[in-house]
């Protein structure tokens, strides 16, 4: 039987600290990111989605950069918002808590009026990006030591 979750936006510091927290459990612990890379000056501009237990534990987290933010990794197109630090906490992995954080980011940039979303994914992620519809291009290179490439899908 899945675990039921919800998704939301990050409303206040309290769900950001939740998202911080499933981040450091997935990129720092398990996957060895140094710390001092994992958060940035973007976590304070970007929209922050969370996907949290029915008992309020959390789950999931990815956001969506905008603007000059997203311009830095998308090439400088304003009408494409960025999605990353997507993670998922190794309790929630095969419940579609992913699938649904990348929905509810690329809702928010619907909602935002914007075009497509890109990402950098990590490259032993890309067939799950390819079955939500994004589509890579351009050469593998390496993020915080781990292969990744871009993907865009339109919206």
């Amino acid at each position: 039987m899945s675990t039921p979750y919800t998704v939301r936006i990050a409303a206040d510091p309290a769900d950001r600290e939740a998202c911080f927290a499933v981040r450091k459990e997935v990129f720092v612990v398990e996957q060895g990111v140094a710390e001092d890379i994992e958060y940035d000056a973007y976590d304070a501009v970007a929209v922050h989605v969370l996907a949290v237990r029915g008992d309020g534990v959390p789950l999931g987290t990815g956001r969506l950069l905008l603007g000059e933010a997203a311009a830095a990794k998308t090439g400088g197109d304003a009408s494409v918002g960025s999605l990353g630090r997507l993670a998922v906490s190794r309790e929630a992995r095969g419940l579609g808590v992913g699938v649904a954080l990348v929905r509810a980011v690329e809702d928010a940039a619907r909602a935002r009026g914007l075009a497509a979303v890109d990402l950098h994914a990590q490259t032993h992620a890309l067939g799950f990006y390819e079955r939500l519809g994004y589509v890579a291009y351009g050469p593998e290179f390496p993020d915080a030591g781990i292969p990744h490439r871009a993907m865009r899908r339109s919206l």
